[in-house]
């Protein structure tokens, strides 16, 4: 019997490879593990509405699981929709986070989300484009973000070129140091999440809903939004095309996305 009882997965690059898609063998070890009631666990930094599709494919709408939105800010039993947990930036930041990218990264975009859209001032900005494309949700084009957005939001994505953002970041997570959770998820993306939201700590309330303990939780990752939950689980997977800070992170360096990783490190280990 595995010491091992549930699962947790990032999206990108880790259960979608380079071609978006679950590959074939990769699917049907995670069939397998929901056909044996193994709780899986999807954890991204992606919108709800933007992991349906994927959860769909592996079979959630039928088997049931979780899926961790937001980087964990909101966690949802997919199959009935139920939202067992839900985290949003506080109201009052929402305008010093937007005045905040307009004066110190005015080449950047902003984006945010709204009833299965995506909202930004900027629509055609490649990497809000690239969003759109990679969630599958459509851009509104909003005349004042600011004006717009009255209302809490699970985060905010800050878009813009890689070599800008790297040292963007650094600067804006110290302005909003002990408030918000500021952070690069991808090159091209700067996540504002809640203070204290991350895959790790919205993995501890699920597992503890569940009766299980971290011990028993595998977790496997590429980005560097996957490091505290990869260091969390109990056995932290790293895919072979992660980030280096991720494979020093992890208990075990899988094989590529394209490469089945998720199946090949299952088997290693007979996880599950």
């Amino acid at each position: 019997m595995s010491q091992y009882k549930a699962l947790a997965l990032d999206i990108d690059g880790t259960l979608l490879n380079t071609k978006k898609e679950v590959t074939p063998e990769v699917l049907k070890e995670v069939r397998r593990l929901q056909e044996e009631s193994v709780p899986v666990m999807i954890a991204s930094g992606r919108p709800h509405e933007g992991i349906r599709h994927v959860a769909k494919a592996i079979g959630m709408d039928v088997y049931g699981g979780f899926v961790l939105s937001f980087n964990g800010g909101k966690i949802t039993e997919f199959k009935s929709g139920h939202v067992v947990y839900n985290k949003t930036v506080p109201i009052e930041y929402n305008d010093e986070i937007l005045d905040y990218v307009k004066s110190h990264i005015p080449e950047a975009a902003v984006l945010t989300y709204d009833d299965g859209e995506i909202i930004t001032e900027n629509p055609e900005e490649q990497y809000v484009q690239l969003e759109s494309r990679v969630v599958k949700m459509p851009v509104r084009k909003v005349e004042n973000l600011k004006a717009e957005v009255d209302f809490p939001v699970n985060k905010f994505l800050v878009t813009g070129a890689p070599e800008r953002l790297e040292k963007a970041v650094k600067e804006m997570a110290e302005h909003f140091a002990g408030r918000l959770n500021v952070f690069q998820s991808e090159p091209f993306f700067i996540e504002v999440v809640p203070l204290g939201i991350d895959k790790a700590q919205s993995l501890d309330y699920l597992l503890k809903q569940l009766g299980l303990h971290r011990e028993e939780l595998v977790a496997c990752g590429d980005g560097g939004n996957d490091i505290t939950m990869v260091c969390y689980a109990g056995m932290g997977v790293a895919m072979a095309n992660a980030r280096d800070e991720v494979k020093e992170a992890a208990d075990y360096v899988t094989a590529s996305v394209d490469e089945d990783g998720i199946q090949k490190a299952l088997k290693h280990f007979g996880i599950i």
